[in-house]
Order: structure tokens, then sequence, then C-alpha cells
């Protein structure tokens, strides 16, 4: 029996993957070709939104001049939307998560699978923060892989060449999702490494907001470049200390660096920040005049990644996903972030002969 996909949320990133996903199922008999949305109650131009899309095949208020296959159909109910359903596509804003899987909760398939494309992380009463892939198994109590690249919604949604990097523990499923999301113009490889790819994600977007804030400041191309050489350092640092056991060359997958470089290079979190340094506003304030109702997940991210620093006693080990925090909440001012960059604990070293494993050309001898 063919495999009913629904998708679990409406935004720009949801949008531009419902776009992917249904120009993919026509091409293998193995997925229902009508694909799910599902669309919050919203009023665009005096039309509900659901009826935009499922008569004029586009998502003007989140994705503009773009058209969705006329075979993704928009619902305004959650629990219709993955009745049935056999695979989940989470894409909704981290902030969510927890709803949504308390509304849906006894109302998915009992073999259902699920892929989280949602970048960040969800706080508990004991101020532990768990990845969403975690949380939504432990919600739904299904099976759930992870989708994170250096995907900027609009380039893929224009055609643009992207890759994205799938964390997926069952060889199966992976290979399902590779067929579900590969294209010409959108490569996926599939690593078993679920938590390094789902929290570089997350990760990367506290690194963007520094880079926003570098470039509200003025600060430059040579401060931004080590701010994300050195936001590298510390996701890699993190993840080895909370989730140990990663694969380094999962930071060279779509996942890790391109994610990085393209978010902080074109991305909201950074976009927010910039304009954060100008104004005299709350976060929040800022975010609802840049984002037209999309979230920056980069200041709430570091509000959870502090939270489980300060738990540890570890906030001066992460000097920026620290400061980034600070700034995000006003508790110091933006302009810290220069004496954060000159005083990071990765500057003035020096490698020790007994450190050195590696030859003059960096080849291991």
């Amino acid at each position: 029996m063919a495999k009913r996909i629904a998708i679990v949320g409406y935004g720009n990133w949801a949008s531009a993957i419902a776009k992917v996903v249904g120009e993919n199922v026509h091409k293998y008999s193995e997925f229902e070709t009508t694909v799910a949305m599902w669309v919050k109650p919203k009023m665009f131009n005096g039309r509900l939104l659901t009826d935009i899309i499922n008569e004029d095949h586009q998502n003007p208020m989140y994705l503009p001049n773009v058209m969705l296959p006329s075979n993704v159909i928009a619902y305004s109910c959650l629990k219709d939307t993955v009745k049935d359903a056999n695979i989940l596509i989470f894409v909704t804003a981290h902030q969510m998560v927890q709803d949504v899987c308390a509304q849906i909760k006894g109302h998915v398939h009992e073999e259902a699978v699920g892929i989280s494309l949602i970048k960040g992380m969800v706080t508990q009463s004991d101020g532990t923060a768990n990845p969403i892939s975690k949380e939504i198994s432990s919600h739904l109590n299904i099976d759930i892989s992870v989708l994170m690249g250096a995907n900027i919604a609009n380039d893929i949604a224009a055609g643009g060449f992207a890759e994205a990097t799938v964390g997926c523990i069952h060889p199966e499923h992976g290979e399902m999702f590779q067929r579900m999301f590969d294209s010409e113009n959108f490569r996926i490889n599939v690593v078993r490494d679920v938590y390094t790819v789902e929290l570089c994600g997350a990760l990367k977007n506290i690194v963007a907001c520094a880079v926003g804030f570098a470039e509200g400041l003025g600060l430059g191309s040579n401060a931004k470049a080590a701010l994300i050489r050195l936001g590298m350092h510390e996701m890699i640092k993190f993840i080895e200390t909370f989730y140990p056991g990663s694969d380094l060359k999962t930071f060279f997958e779509s996942c890790g660096l391109a994610d990085l470089i393209a978010t902080c290079e074109k991305g909201r979190n950074s976009r927010v920040c910039k304009a954060f340094v100008a104004s005299d506003k709350a976060m929040h304030e800022v975010e609802a005049e840049e984002l037209n109702g999309q979230s920056a997940q980069g200041p709430p991210t570091a509000s959870e990644i502090y939270g489980m620093l300060r738990q540890v006693g570890l906030e001066e080990s992460f000097p920026i996903f620290t400061i980034v925090h600070r700034i995000c909440t006003r508790q110091v001012p933006a302009s810290d972030l220069k004496r954060c960059l000159q005083n990071h604990h990765l500057h003035q070293t020096v490698q020790s002969k007994e450190d050195c494993s590696s030859n003059s050309s960096g080849v291991s001898a």
C-alpha cells in the first residue's frame, strides 16, 4: 500500500519542502501522490490561507511568488492532517512542538515514522533541554529521524541547488527519506549520527545571532569569519560534552559547516540580530517587525542552551553561546561582543609538540 505523507507546518520552510516532496512523490509508487499539509487558520487579503493554497496553489503569506504542486492539499485541522499518515514531516517553529504533539497524540498511525526539519531544543521543567526529535518521539512513541542542512527556503523553492543531511538510525528509513526528498537540485546524504545532525541545526542559529550582532556593530568581515570559526568550535565542544560519541565527519556534512555559513550569510537570525543592535526594543518586538510572522530560532535556542550550561557551571567555557543569550535578553550591551571575541579562550594558544599529530602538509604521519 502506498504511504501517505503529512507535513506538520505551514511557514516558509514547510512550504518549500512541500514543493520538493509534492514533486517527488510522482516518481515513486511507494508514496501516495497527495501530500497533506497542516495550515493553521489564518486570513490573507480577506481569504483563508488554506483556500489560497488549495485553489491558487501558492502560500503568499510565507512563500510568495512560488507555485506549489497541485497535489499539496492544505488542512486547517491538525488531526485531519495526520490521520492515516504513514510519514510525518515536522516543520513548525520549535516553540510549537509540545502543543502540536499534545494535539495529535492518539491520532497518529501506530506504524508511522517521522522526520523533523525543526531547528531548536525544547526546555524541560528541570532546566535541561531535549533535542526536538527526542521530544516528538517521547510524546508520540514513533521513530523520528532529522533533516538539516544549508537550506535557505526561498532558494530551494526557486529551484536553486542545495544539499541536506538526513540523520537516521534505520537504513531502510534513510533510503525512503532519500527518495522522498532527493532531486537533481536538492541532494540528500544519510548518516546515522542523528543527534549531531540535529544539534548542528540548532546551535548554528546561535552563531548566526552573533554574526548579526557583529554586522550591526560594523565589526567587518574578518570579525564575522572569526565568530564563525570560534562558533564552530563551540558547536563541536557542546555536542561532545552533552551528547558524546559524535562522528567528526558529520560536522563537515551540509548539516554542519555548510549550514553554519549559509545561515550566517543569509538567514533570519542574523537579520533580526543586526536590526536589534540599532533598536531599543525587546527581541520579540524586533522579530515581529522584521520577519512577517516567522520566528528567529537563535534567541530562544540561546536561552535553552544557556540554561543547560548554567546548570553544570560551563557558561564561561562557551563564551559565544553565553554572550549571545545575554545580549538577546539585554543583560549586556551588544558592544560586549567585541570584548568576548578579543578574549575568547581559543586565542593566543600555542600547539605543543605532544598535541601535534600531523606533519607540515597537514597529513597524519
